[in-house]
């Protein structure tokens, strides 16, 4: 397959930053883009995830044959609150059609951690879908994410087909999520 040398900078990017420990904020830059399509790596089960919001607990296996996208976030983050509304609209799209958005609430801060606060949030950004507290960093280690805000998609077969770190990419965001669930009908 050949490659456009604009992808040679996301793809230096991706590689530079997955051999860097610990976490770093993302400014929002489309070139963070990373994907995945090519690898379909198998999606890390959930763990260490507490207080479910908007649902009981769930788990990466009990979600097989529904699409989904795992958002980390955290609600102070900026960039995280700017992608909230594209987010909640593609729920609200394509929650009835075999979509699921489950969002993994990664505190920064320590204040970050108070379960009351990631409650506040939830209604002050009408958020109706499932998040989980990963105070512990346990999901956001086992996904070996590094950036807030960032959205994993998985299919129905439970493979990463697309990720995204920072603000923009809502429209491929959709068409991604619709593609999977149009191949389903």
């Amino acid at each position: 397959m050949r490659r456009s040398i604009m992808s040679i900078p996301v793809i230096a990017l991706a590689l530079i930053a997955s051999t860097l420990p610990g976490r770093s904020d993302n400014t929002g830059s489309a070139d963070a883009t990373i994907r995945m399509a090519e690898t379909k790596a198998a999606a890390p089960e959930f763990t260490g995830l507490s207080n479910w919001q908007n649902s009981g607990p769930l788990t990466m296996a009990g979600l097989r044959g529904k699409v989904v996208l795992v958002n980390f976030w955290t609600y102070g983050c900026v960039n995280c609150v700017n992608t909230l509304p594209h987010v909640t609209k593609l729920y609200s799209k394509y929650k009835d059609k075999g979509f699921v958005i489950v969002g993994v609430h990664t505190p920064e801060f320590p204040f970050e951690r108070s379960t009351s606060n990631v409650q506040a949030a939830l209604k002050r950004h009408g958020i109706t879908y499932p998040v989980a507290q990963d105070n512990n960093s346990a999901t956001w280690n086992a996904w070996r994410n590094q950036y807030w805000p960032a959205q994993y998609i998985v299919d129905q077969s439970g493979r990463i087909v697309y990720s995204h770190a920072g603000e923009g990419a809502y429209d491929e965001i959709d068409r991604t999520v619709g593609k999977l669930l149009n191949a389903q009908s």
